[in-house]
């Protein structure tokens, strides 16, 4: 993920994520990983607390709109590493 560009914000604000949005994720076990690894990250990093909420409702059975919108929380966390509770 290092060659990606950084994101300003964790998710997209004007795309609506849904049950039946996109075709089904092929690995839906790397999106419940990631997910999982991004919600125990939310105690230290509450600004990602609403985006990976969002995210863990599809994790039964993730679409690939779903997998781009975990992916966009991963460049914004990329671009703010150095954020954190002090």
């Amino acid at each position: 993920m290092s060659s990606y560009k950084s994101s300003a914000t964790p998710i997209d604000t004007k795309s609506k994520l849904g049950v039946v949005s996109g075709i089904p994720y092929e690995d839906p076990t790397l999106f419940c990983s990631l997910a999982g690894a991004l919600q125990i990250l939310t105690f230290t990093r509450p600004d990602i607390s609403y985006a990976v909420q969002q995210l863990c409702l599809f994790m039964h059975a993730p679409m690939t709109d779903h997998m781009f919108a975990l992916k966009s929380v991963l460049r914004y966390i990329q671009g703010t590493l150095d954020y954190g509770l002090h």
